[in-house]
């Protein structure tokens, strides 16, 4: 997967333009002995790709192009051979889209049937760059006729033995926008300081949105510490779903929660998704319960020995008719005379 330039929300203006530019020139080679170091390292392509700097001249973290349906737009790619050894880069455009974290890739070339397939280096697209030495190869974007309103994400993909760098490019038709986003699927997992919020966010309109997130939650007992609003770290694209976590450090630990999560979006897009938990510390409750447990025992063992003891203090004594009576000894008679 081509690594990606890293996305800012601050869109600096490239070039557009409404002809193809001329690309009988399979680059344009500036050398130079401005990229010093010694080779790259066995992880490092030996090699940058990045936007031609605009004018005036000022780095651009990607490439932003719009126009209306039909249009053809240009614009520059720079590539720069930082080694003592000549490299070969074959360049191609690509569809853009997001992985189910949020993350932001591209598709194979049999797969860039989007955005990505309209982008063309004429016979620009295998490039030979001298050791230290700096290239730069125009490509246009030709918009259909037919293409719909709104954004279409792509990339320009250089490669070379395998490895892969990717610049994006921010491609929007002219024409109405929508910036709508649903919630969806909110569960709370974990515990404690652990707790996480997982949901899933779907781009329903024909934008890129870059989201902000708030939680608020309330308990049997009242407010729960939530979450303040906050950007999320992700750009969605149109139409696609992402699945994310969201720490909750303020989860009660013995309650009943019903949370909201509130994401909103620049355009006016808002949505909001629902979840309640219970909140239970079983260790405790497990040493609880057994004590409880062990109480119970206690208590019914010691009622049983006063039930016991009530009960033969309450016995009535021996009936004296059952008992049959012990013979009384003959009374001798006294005459006064002895025998």
């Amino acid at each position: 997967m081509p690594v990606l330039h890293t996305h800012t929300r601050n869109r600096a203006p490239g070039r557009s333009a409404r002809r193809a530019p001329r690309l009988a020139v399979a680059a344009l080679l500036a050398a130079a002995a401005l990229y010093g170091g010694g080779p790259a390292s066995a992880d490092e392509p030996g090699w940058t790709a990045e936007p031609a700097a605009g004018r005036p001249a000022a780095a651009r973290p990607y490439f932003y192009l719009a126009g209306t349906p039909g249009t053809v737009l240009e614009d520059r790619l720079a590539l720069a051979n930082t080694t003592d050894q000549e490299h070969t880069v074959t360049l191609r455009g690509a569809d853009a889209y997001n992985t189910a974290d949020g993350a932001f890739a591209v598709r194979p070339a049999t797969q860039s049937a989007g955005a990505g397939s309209w982008i063309s280096f004429g016979a620009s697209t295998t490039v030979k760059i001298p050791p230290r030495t700096r290239a730069v190869v125009p490509f246009t974007v030709t918009v259909p006729t037919a293409s719909p309103p709104g954004d279409h994400p792509a990339a320009v993909v250089a490669t070379e033995g395998g490895r892969e760098v990717g610049v994006r490019v921010h491609l929007r038709v002219s024409g109405p926008t929508l910036a709508a986003l649903t919630v969806e699927d909110v569960a709370v997992r974990g515990k404690g300081a652990g707790t996480r919020v997982a949901y899933t966010l779907v781009n329903r309109g024909n934008v890129a949105l870059a989201p902000e997130l708030s939680l608020t939650a309330r308990g049997r007992f009242g407010e729960v510490p939530g979450r303040g609003a906050h950007p999320l770290p992700v750009e969605l694209l149109p139409g696609q779903r992402v699945e994310l976590t969201e720490p909750w450090p303020g989860a009660p630990v013995l309650d009943h929660a019903s949370l909201i999560l509130t994401v909103t979006a620049p355009g006016g897009a808002r949505a909001t998704g629902r979840a309640s938990a219970w909140f239970v510390p079983w260790g405790i409750a497990g040493r609880t319960g057994v004590g409880l447990l062990g109480l119970g025992a206690t208590t019914s063992a010691a009622l049983l020995l006063v039930r016991r003891r009530r009960t033969r203090r309450d016995e009535p004594p021996p009936d004296p008719a059952g008992v049959p009576a012990q013979a009384s000894a003959p009374e001798h008679e006294l005459t006064g005379a002895p025998r």
